[in-house]
């Protein structure tokens, strides 16, 4: 990140599946808890493979759960500044996620940052089995992008 900036990192391990019955009953702490870090962010970037020519549904279960109740929406995602990477095996990145999610971010009212684009390909080959990059190039292009996207935050 860069200097003076913070990276919080946030968790989908917990949420559960949605389930319209379980949010009558009140929201899971871990959905409840994730929301307060969501709404408490300047901004969110959203960190993706790529399943099946599309947004993980892990994933989009999670952004399912913090937009509820839909009274919400607007305190969690209304005009925040949303950027989004990720890497996937294939020869394309996620570039059919990352376009998945735009429709998704739209009516959630956030503010989709379009100002760069990092789609990592051949995941396999410059990650380690710890998950560490070991890729200076594409190091440099994440070190860039960010860049990019704090300026955009803080103007």
């Amino acid at each position: 990140m860069p200097a003076a900036t913070e990276l919080e990192v946030g968790s989908i391990a917990e949420i559960p599946l949605y389930n319209g019955d379980v949010e009558a009953e009140g929201i899971p702490a871990a959905v409840a808890a994730l929301k307060e870090e969501v709404v408490q962010a300047d901004a969110l970037l959203l960190v993706s493979p790529e399943y099946n020519n599309g947004i993980p549904g892990v994933f989009k279960n999670a952004i399912d759960w913090l937009s509820r109740p839909s009274s919400d929406i607007a305190r969690v995602f209304g005009g925040k500044p949303v950027a989004l990477i990720g890497a996937s095996p294939g020869n394309f990145g996620t570039i059919l996620s990352q376009a998945a999610w735009l429709p998704v971010l739209r009516t959630l009212g956030a503010n989709h940052w379009a100002g760069g684009r990092l789609l990592v390909s051949h995941a396999g080959q410059i990650f380690d089995a710890e998950g560490n990059l070991t890729d200076d190039a594409i190091r440099e292009r994440l070190r860039l992008y960010l860049e990019a996207f704090v300026i955009h935050i803080t103007g």
